[in-house]
């Protein structure tokens, strides 16, 4: 019994008590529980564009995608959970959730500046 309790301790003290450090200005990362989740404004943005493609995986709820200069959230198209978005670069669109919580995921290159494009 005493040499099994050796062997776990010996395999498990490499992972725990000695475990490395990193150069935070080299790499960075955030532990789930210390991330800090915010709603979006408004809920829907306006009709914009920016300069490079844009990628969303939709996590959970529906996120609505409406396209042209003209604000229409009434011929916004629903996505549901699970589906994979992309916004090209200049052209433009406009998105967001309408009356459930809806969880995105965005990335691409930046810089992540939006134009506003919106004809009244």
């Amino acid at each position: 019994m005493r040499r099994i309790l050796i062997v776990i301790i010996a395999v498990a003290l490499p992972h725990t008590v000695f475990a490395g450090d990193i150069d935070r200005s080299a790499v960075d990362f955030t532990v789930p529980k210390n991330i800090k989740w915010v709603k979006a404004p408004g809920g829907m943005s306006r009709p914009h564009f920016h300069p490079n493609d844009r990628f969303f995986t939709v996590i959970s709820g529906t996120w609505w995608v409406g396209t042209g200069e003209k604000f229409d959230p009434d011929s916004t198209v629903p996505v549901p959970a699970g589906s994979y978005v992309i916004h090209y670069g200049n052209k433009t669109n406009y998105d967001g959730a309408k009356g459930e919580e809806t969880v995105i995921q965005v990335s691409g290159m930046g810089p992540a500046t939006s134009t506003p494009a919106e004809k009244k």
